[in-house]
C-alpha cells in the first residue's frame, strides 16, 4: 500500500465532505428550511408555554420537560430522514412522520445526555467555588472529560439513524469514532459551530439545525467508508487510507457544478 496517496486525515476527503454537504443542502433548500421551521415552532413549547402556566408550577415544569424532549425527538426524526439526502436521494414529508417511533428512543437518549451535561455544569461550578487547588483540578478534569463526551456525542443521532443499535451500543460507537478519529471529530464540531453561526443571518432557517444534522450524517457516512475498507483489507495501515479510491464513486455521483448550474439547474 506504499504507493497509495492520502492519509487518514486527507484534505481531499475533508474538501469533498464540505462540497457534498453544500450541494445536498442547496438541492434540498426548501426541505431543509421547512424542517428548520418545524423545529423553531417546536421550541415555542418549552420557551413560551411554561410562562403561561406560571400559576401552576408543577404543570409549567412538566410542559417544559415535555417540550424539550419533543424538540429532541423532532431532531431525531430529522436525522433519520436526512440520511436519504446523504445517500444522494431525497425524502417526502410523509416519510418524515413515519420516523416518530424510531426517533423516540433516540430523542430520549439525547434528553438523558442533556440532563447529564447540566449536572456536569453544576459539578464544575461547585468545584470552582471551592477556591482550592483540589477544586480547580477536579473542575479541569470534569471539563476535559465533558469535552471528550461532547465531541463524541455529536454523532449520536447520525449513528442512531445509520447503524440502528441500542442506546448503550450507540454511545459506545460514538466514543470509538472519537478515539479513532479525534482530529476529524474536532473539525466536525467546529464546522457545526460555523454552520450554526452562519444560520443566525437566516433566522436559523438555512442551514440551521437540519444543516448541522445533514453535515454530521455526511461526515459519518464518508468516515464509515474507511471502516468498510479496513474490514475488507485486514492488516492494512490505518493511517494510510486510500481516500482517492474510496471517494471515486462518490465524486462521480456528485459531479461538478458551476455557479450557473447551481443558480439555473434547468439550463444544465
Amino acid at each position: 500500500m506504499d504507493g497509495i496517496k492520502g492519509t487518514d486525515y486527507s484534505g481531499d476527503m475533508i474538501g469533498f465532505l464540505v462540497k457534498k454537504t453544500f450541494f445536498d443542502l442547496w438541492d434540498n433548500l426548501f426541505r431543509i428550511a421547512l424542517i428548520n421551521l418545524g423545529f423553531i415552532a417546536s421550541t415555542a413549547i418549552p420557551l413560551f408555554v411554561p410562562q403561561l402556566l406560571e400559576s401552576v408550577p408543577a404543570l409549567s415544569l412538566a410542559v417544559l420537560g415535555i417540550g424539550i424532549v419533543w424538540c429532541l425527538i423532532y431532531l431525531a426524526m430529522a436525522a433519520f430522514s436526512l440520511t436519504a439526502v446523504s445517500d444522494c436521494g431525497s425524502f417526502e414529508f410523509r416519510d418524515f412522520l413515519t420516523r416518530v417511533k424510531p426517533a423516540c428512543l433516540a430523542g430520549l437518549g439525547m434528553a438523558g445526555g442533556v440532563c447529564l451535561l447540566m449536572l456536569v455544569m453544576l459539578a464544575i461550578r461547585f468545584y470552582v467555588s471551592m477556591i482550592s487547588l483540589t477544586g480547580l483540578l477536579l473542575a479541569a478534569t470534569v471539563f476535559w472529560l465533558t469535552a471528550v463526551g461532547v465531541l463524541s456525542f455529536q454523532f449520536f443521532l447520525p449513528v442512531c439513524a445509520r447503524l440502528n443499535r441500542t442506546v448503550f451500543k450507540i454511545i459506545g460507537k460514538c466514543f470509538l469514532i472519537f478515539f479513532d478519529n479525534p482530529l476529524f471529530c474536532i473539525f466536525s464540531f467546529l464546522s457545526c459551530v460555523i454552520i450554526l453561526g452562519l444560520s443566525v443571518f437566516t433566522a436559523l432557517l438555512f442551514p440551521g439545525p437540519a444543516g448541522v444534522l445533514l453535515y454530521l450524517d455526511e461526515a459519518l457516512r464518508l468516515r464509515l467508508l474507511k471502516y468498510d475498507w479496513l474490514e475488507a483489507n485486514p492488516g492494512s495501515n490505518r493511517r494510510r487510507i486510500p481516500w482517492d479510491a474510496l471517494l471515486a464513486e462518490e465524486r462521480e455521483r456528485v459531479g461538478r457544478r458551476s455557479l450557473k448550474n447551481l443558480i439555473f439547474p434547468w439550463k444544465d
